[in-house]
């Protein structure tokens, strides 16, 4: 029985003792961490950029994108038991890298005769000209033949199925691929771009918000705020009245047209 108890007293020694040297590790480990200085940009990879002293509110750093959201940096202030004692370190706000050009994605749909003369069209739109002449035209673009599908396409990079638009939001039905809901796993470019340090805005026709989803009750997160975009201006739905038509700022109905006649 002594036996017994010796064992179990030497097994409890050999616990505490294991869990103390674990906590001091472990505090070493957070006071080497906070100690040690802020690694260089060349250190960290050449096409990080930092601006501004590491730690004060302003700081900016850009990321490279190969992990979206980026995960939190460390605490590298100092905390004591004091405030005189201690010291402060915000993370960096992460921004897009010097030189990043302006991301403009136009997409128009039911157009018809109505297609402008920068892909061939005869109807003439010269400021699309010169914007299409400064930047990129897909000219092997995959049209599904309706609108909802194809601005899912078009935003996320996906088959429009897999983003939940067999068919437009209003005929979307309880099946996958056909349900009208593009889930979190599949990232739009707003919210790709937005996670680089963009500020980013949808403007127009928002034909991609489930139609049971679509009122001002919410829920808001198949929204474009909800998916990736900061602002929003437009109408959701698949049509509006040209001169009383149902606009949104973000998620807040407006009636620009009241008591302005023209």
């Amino acid at each position: 029985m002594k036996s017994l108890v010796r064992f179990a007293l030497f097994l409890s020694v050999v616990v505490i003792v294991g869990l103390v040297a674990a906590m001091w590790l472990r505090v070493e480990r957070i006071k080497a961490q906070r100690s040690s200085p802020v690694p260089a940009a060349s250190q960290q990879g050449a096409s990080q950029q930092i601006e501004g002293t590491p730690g004060s509110p302003s700081a900016t750093t850009t990321i490279n994108g190969e992990q979206l959201p980026p995960p939190p940096p460390p605490f590298r202030g100092k905390i004591e038991r004091n405030a005189a004692q201690s010291t402060p370190y915000w993370p960096m706000r992460v921004v897009p890298p010097k030189g990043a050009p302006n991301v403009l994605l136009i997409m128009t749909d039911d157009t018809g005769f109505g297609v402008s003369s920068t892909f061939g069209g005869v109807i003439p739109t010269p400021n699309l000209d010169r914007i299409a002449a400064n930047g990129l035209r897909y000219t092997n673009f995959n049209s599904t033949a309706l609108c909802s599908p194809s601005r899912a396409a078009l935003i996320t990079g996906r088959n429009h199925h897999s983003m939940g638009f067999g068919v437009i939001s209003e005929q979307s039905t309880g099946y996958p691929g056909y349900n009208s809901i593009m889930t979190r796993d599949k990232a739009t470019i707003g919210r790709i771009l937005k996670g680089n340090g963009y500020r980013t805005s949808w403007f127009g026709k928002d034909h991609n918000t489930p139609e049971f989803q679509a009122s001002q009750a919410g829920p808001f997160d198949q929204w474009p705020t909800g998916m990736g975009f900061d602002y929003f201006y437009g109408f959701v739905g698949g049509d509006a009245n040209q001169w009383q038509p149902n606009l949104f700022r973000n998620t807040t109905a407006i009636y620009p047209y009241y008591n302005n006649p023209g």
